[in-house]
């Protein structure tokens, strides 16, 4: 789910109740106007307790050099507590060679517990993260496989055409936010699809926010959109 809470107590609470129910916890951590080392240790304590990953949306665009301290160092300290990142591919291939130096190196503190996902497509209406960009995505994935894990994207991306072949182990996730039972979109842009939509389009994770942190009681909330994820999920591959 995604937690856009602005602080530490209100987002470490959401976490604790939802937490037996989700594979995910996405922040937006420079949201947070109270954020400090309590923020972290809280959010580490809350994963370990539930199992769940926690997911850093921070969208990464930037020249390599500066992705590698925004993701390890910094005010934030992403790499010590963020089991997941994403990146978009607007600054090229060279962001995605960039963390992926810094979360394989040897002398990396978490080798082997850190992925990127690769920012293909948005929900968001006008979205210019489409076509070309998209396939671009793809074939950075490919290329950087040792720490890419797959891509935040509103259906599965097997039809689109790469200059570089998919790898016969080649397995990577579809992750879907824009998610919600109860709206089909907002004042601002965003676009909204049901858990069964986003499932029967080919996602593996769905993410959704308000339709479960603004509900009367996220807690049954977060029930349901996990059952009907599941149902559509099962649906989808009794078909295949």
């Amino acid at each position: 789910m995604s937690a856009d809470l602005t602080k530490t107590a209100d987002l470490l609470n959401l976490a604790d109740r939802v937490g037996p129910y989700i594979a995910l916890f996405k922040t937006h951590i420079d949201i947070v106007s109270d954020f400090s080392d309590a923020t972290i240790r809280g959010l580490k304590t809350l994963s370990q307790k539930h199992n769940f990953m926690i997911f850093e949306d921070r969208k990464f665009v930037d020249i390599g050099n500066t992705v590698q301290m925004q993701y390890d160092g910094g005010a934030l300290r992403i790499s010590e507590w963020a089991d997941v990142v994403n990146a978009s591919l607007l600054a090229g291939d060279g962001i995605v060679e960039a963390l992926a130096k810094t979360g394989t190196a040897p002398n990396f503190e978490f080798k082997d517990k850190r992925g990127l996902l690769l920012l293909a497509e948005m929900t968001t209406k006008g979205s210019l993260a489409t076509g070309s960009y998209t396939q671009s995505c793809i074939e950075s994935a490919r290329k950087h496989q040792d720490f890419v894990i797959g891509f935040v994207a509103t259906r599965a991306l097997s039809n689109f055409q790469s200059s570089n072949t998919a790898n016969d182990d080649e397995d990577f996730v579809i992750f879907t936010t824009g998610v919600n039972l109860a709206t089909k979109g907002d004042p601002l842009g965003q676009q909204y699809q049901t858990p069964e939509a986003a499932i029967g389009r080919g996602a593996d994770f769905i993410i959704s926010g308000r339709g479960i942190y603004a509900a009367d009681d996220p807690v049954e909330a977060v029930k349901l959109y996990q059952k009907e994820g599941w149902e559509a999920y099962l649906k989808r591959v009794q078909k295949n």
